[in-house]
């Protein structure tokens, strides 16, 4: 008798906890149908300009009507992204604070000892939402008009050519290091905050070259202040055809500047699929999509797990460029 009441108790806690679990996910589908019912925080973790900036607020004057609430651009920079990001990851889990996150996502892992929060463990990715090349260009005076005159002018000449990027632990300064260690050469890295101040000294030819998204450089190639030498992603660029990529020089190389949108890891998955899929409608209407490429962006617009996979993958292969080229921003 007794076996069977504790066998009766125990089929009623299994009933009464899957009853649960319906409720809740009753709820959680509830809720992300309701979404969002008061603005929303979109999280740019640099500072105003630029094409993170521009995409953000793109996505801001579409997401608005969809969702019937204000898609608000809140800029939080600093510590190479980290900062704003650090802000979205310890925010409440409810959709209502997203995080906008570039290449320095998936590299900070690497070359920074200390992170206040943990990439994979306290972030999930929601969408990527467009993807950019790095554009390598050089001053008018250097001695080299493509990567293959490039690499032989570096190897004449070690350690004497100098190039630029954005900031240490960026795409274009992994960019520049990836190009180092397939081909051998030797550069000297110079960081700047931002590569405003950058352009002027590979104007003026005190330093030869300058990694930096497409989307800033090329107003200066078409004034004939900088020219390009090659773009790092593995195809030609739709906007810029005519110029080359790496690759066709260094088979391999590969390199794309990125743009997406994450939010604390215990958000529901219910809501962060619906936020996603939102996303991914703004991104696939045609008019968008030609305002993006107009500025040299390539809109995505995958599913949370594809961008979660694509995040688990870069940061691995961030960390062997790293280790290799024994870097460090701490």
């Amino acid at each position: 008798m007794n076996m069977l009441k504790a066998s009766s108790r125990a089929a009623f806690s299994r009933s009464a906890a899957l009853c649960l679990v319906a409720v809740l996910a009753l709820q959680v589908c509830a809720f992300a149908q309701s979404f969002p019912s008061k603005p929303v925080k979109l999280v740019v973790p640099n500072p105003p300009g630029g094409a993170i900036d521009t995409l953000a607020r793109l996505l801001s004057q579409r997401l608005q009507p969809l969702w019937g609430q204000p898609a608000v651009v809140d800029y939080k920079p600093g510590a190479n992204t980290i900062v704003g990001t650090d802000f979205v990851a310890k925010s409440a889990p409810d959709g209502y604070t997203l995080g906008m996150v570039v290449a320095s996502h998936v590299i900070n892992p690497s070359v920074r000892s200390h992170m206040p929060y943990d990439t994979l463990k306290d972030l999930s990715g929601v969408t990527l939402t467009a993807l950019t090349t790095i554009l390598v260009s050089a001053s008018p005076s250097l001695q080299a008009n493509s990567i293959a005159e490039l690499i032989a002018l570096a190897k004449k000449n070690p350690g004497k050519l100098s190039y630029a990027s954005p900031g240490s632990g960026s795409a274009p300064h992994l960019a520049g290091e990836l190009l180092k260690i397939m081909t051998g050469i030797e550069m000297v890295h110079v960081p700047y905050k931002g590569a405003a101040m950058a352009y002027g000294d590979v104007m003026s030819g005190r330093l030869q070259l300058l990694f930096d998204p497409i989307f800033g450089a090329m107003p200066h190639v078409k004034a004939g202040k900088i020219k390009a030498l090659a773009v790092t992603s593995p195809r030609r660029w739709p906007s810029a055809p005519d110029i080359p990529t790496v690759a066709e020089t260094v088979p391999g190389f590969s390199v794309d500047s990125i743009n997406g949108i994450v939010v604390p890891s215990a958000t529901p998955r219910e809501l962060v699929r619906r936020i996603s899929a939102d996303f991914a409608s703004v991104l696939k209407q045609p008019d968008f999509k030609a305002r993006l490429n107009e500025i040299g962006l390539e809109p995505v617009g995958n599913t949370p797990e594809e961008f979660d996979a694509f995040i688990r993958a870069e940061i691995a292969r961030w960390a062997k460029v790293v280790k290799t080229a024994n870097l460090t921003v701490d």
